[in-house]
């Protein structure tokens, strides 16, 4: 399995970034897909999952309401929407794939880094 994740960059606080994990090597069926991030010297936190099969969503409490991911079926991409940029939303963002019967993810991809400036 390989997840592809890109769209990170430098932007300005309330800015939005979209960024997208081009998901390969499997058929994700019965996985769900999802959004972490790492901000310096903080523990990996997660943001939001979806599941493949019928798109049902999940979110942290410190994104909702500004965050919105979605998949594209057809183009195995899993996209993260961000809005309303803050300072502390700076870290490398991850995505990553679980089965739906696991607990924990199975696969990560190699991250993407974003920027959010004053």
């Amino acid at each position: 399995v390989q997840l592809q994740a890109s769209g990170g960059g430098v932007v300005q606080a309330g800015d939005s970034l979209r960024l997208s994990c081009a998901a390969s090597g499997r058929t994700f069926t019965n996985h769900v897909m999802g959004w972490f991030r790492q901000a310096p010297g903080k523990e990996r936190e997660f943001l939001a999952d979806i599941t493949w099969n019928l798109g049902t969503t999940k979110y942290a409490d410190s994104v909702k309401g500004r965050f919105t991911i979605s998949r594209d079926k057809a183009k195995n991409t899993v996209d993260l929407q961000m809005n309303t940029l803050q300072l502390e939303d700076t870290a490398v963002y991850y995505c990553a794939a679980r089965r739906s019967a696991s607990r924990d993810v199975n696969w990560w991809g190699q991250g993407t880094l974003v920027t959010v400036s004053s």
